[in-house]
């Protein structure tokens, strides 16, 4: 983060910056809808602004959290990249979701990378996990792009998970 507190990820199509209340509105929707199920959704409204807050207070608390994806050159946010933690994950999560219309463009797997990368770098971690529903084939190929594999012995919340791992080069 800088002094004034912003965290700020460019690649070269996106920037990643912290959530701001603009963001919630579509945040919200896309937690209602049953694209969330993966991550144990659908959501009403409160439980979605506690989501969304705690993927803001992650920062204060840890050092990390969740930012949301953006274009570089038009500002029009796709999605969102974090890591969690937390007493509802087992071990720091990468995680990363992008709002329908904007899938199967690279976009998640861009910003999970470079994310991924600062984490190594600045956290000092030997490894993340990303947690996957199964039949959640789109976030599989991501977490295989990333060069994550499959640990079937990670430890999880939902025994029906797919725990991929991300390990530090």
């Amino acid at each position: 983060m800088s002094e004034t507190g912003a965290m700020t990820i460019r690649t070269k199509r996106l920037r990643l910056r912290m959530p701001d209340i603009d963001d919630f509105a579509a945040y919200a929707q896309l937690m209602a809808s049953p694209r969330s199920v993966g991550m144990g959704g659908p959501f009403d409204l409160r439980a979605a602004w506690g989501m969304f807050c705690h993927d803001v207070a992650l920062w204060q608390l840890f050092g990390h959290g969740a930012l949301m994806i953006e274009f570089s050159e038009t500002g029009e946010c796709v999605g969102q990249v974090g890591i969690n933690h937390g007493p509802l994950f087992p071990e720091k999560e990468l995680g990363w979701f992008v709002y329908e219309e904007y899938e199967g463009k690279s976009y998640a797997t861009e910003a999970a990378l470079a994310l991924r990368d600062w984490a190594f770098a600045t956290l000092k971690l030997p490894s993340l996990v990303s947690y996957i529903a199964p039949g959640n084939a789109a976030s599989v190929a991501v977490a295989e792009r990333l060069g994550a594999r499959l640990d079937l012995t990670a430890p999880r919340d939902d025994p029906k998970d797919l725990v991929y791992r991300h390990f530090a080069s």
